[in-house]
């Protein structure tokens, strides 16, 4: 049998977030808009910004507390290169947990599962290994900013 796959460590970003935009409950889903209004990515083979302007779609169940997240934005190295950024994950946690941050509190990571794999969109040149790779990202959400670790999958 071969090996598994490995995981290296690519970068992390920090993103800054605006109160969420509420668009209602229904279906046993709350919903929900974050908007992204910067940050920064931070590793050795990609430093740069997070650009104002991205989202994430949030669906929030009240049924078993499941956040299913789709968040859309672009980052920007240093060099100027713009890459497009779909990241969709989940987070899950006891109710209580999950209230928690849903109300915008500080809550510790340990408490509560927050994973994704985003997906990037890199042109033609020395970043375009990003759309050449698949990624895991492991999560922590705090009342005015995610920070994500991404890794590459080897």
């Amino acid at each position: 049998m071969d090996q598994p796959p490995g995981l290296e460590f690519a970068f992390r970003i920090t993103a800054d977030l605006e109160p969420p935009i509420e668009q209602g409950t229904w279906e046993a889903q709350r919903r929900r808009i974050v908007p992204i209004n910067g940050g920064k990515v931070e590793g050795e083979r990609f430093t740069g910004l997070i650009l104002p302007g991205g989202a994430d779609w949030q669906t929030l169940s009240t049924e078993d507390g499941l956040s299913r997240l789709e968040a859309r934005y672009a980052i920007q190295h240093d060099d100027g290169t713009v890459v497009a950024v779909t990241n969709r994950g989940l987070r899950r946690g006891p109710p209580e947990v999950m209230a928690r941050l849903a109300a915008g509190e500080r809550v510790d990571p340990a408490e509560y599962y927050f994973r994704s794999c985003p997906e990037f969109e890199a042109p033609p040149g020395p970043h375009r290994w990003l759309s050449e790779s698949l990624f895991l990202c492991v999560g922590k959400r705090w009342p005015d900013r995610v920070e994500l670790e991404i890794w590459r999958v080897a």
